[in-house]
């Protein structure tokens, strides 16, 4: 059973979830706007993937007992400068929600919630892989500058991308 502190902080990690996918949703059509559809096509898969966490932490309440309130998701912005900045921003974002997740880990340790621990350590493998993504793509747009053949390639590289289901929703129903 989950005690209401922790159940508090991880409906908090939920609302942020959701407000992860809509802001990959708003960079996905920033990107169709600007005829990027490779870049829009990955914040798309961005998109689904931070529902998926979303999702993973709602099972989790219920499965320790607990209830999911759903709260308004705050706006988020429409408009970047560049490739560049989006992907910044990206970084930036995903720094903010590792350190959510530490703090929720955090939680779990002074409460002895061993449950919640475990659960969390895929989420805390998940943004070291997250952090280390943004990295190089802003690594890759800083040496491409305005290079349209550099900006051609790097769309038709990140068009190929496809979700994944993530290995705690694998074995759940749809």
């Amino acid at each position: 059973m989950l005690s209401k502190k922790m159940e508090k902080a991880l409906n908090a990690q939920i609302n942020a979830e959701f407000w992860s996918a809509y802001l990959y949703l708003s960079m996905s059509a920033y990107f169709e706007a600007e005829g990027k559809s490779g870049f829009a096509n990955w914040f798309k898969v961005q998109f689904k993937e931070e529902q998926a966490h979303a999702e993973i932490f709602m099972n989790f309440v219920y499965d320790r007992g607990g209830r999911v309130m759903l709260q308004p998701i705050a706006a988020v912005d429409t408009q970047w400068e560049n490739p560049l900045h989006v992907f910044k921003e990206t970084l930036k974002h995903e720094q903010k929600v590792t350190k959510m997740i530490n703090e929720l880990y955090a939680i779990a340790e002074e409460e002895k919630d061993y449950a919640t621990r475990s659960m969390l350590t895929w989420f805390i493998d998940e943004q070291v892989e997250e952090e280390k993504t943004a990295q190089e793509y802003i690594d890759h747009l800083a040496l491409i500058g305005d290079n349209g053949f550099g900006m051609y390639t790097i769309d038709k590289e990140l068009a190929t991308r496809t979700y994944t289901t993530p290995a705690p929703l694998a074995n759940s129903a749809e």
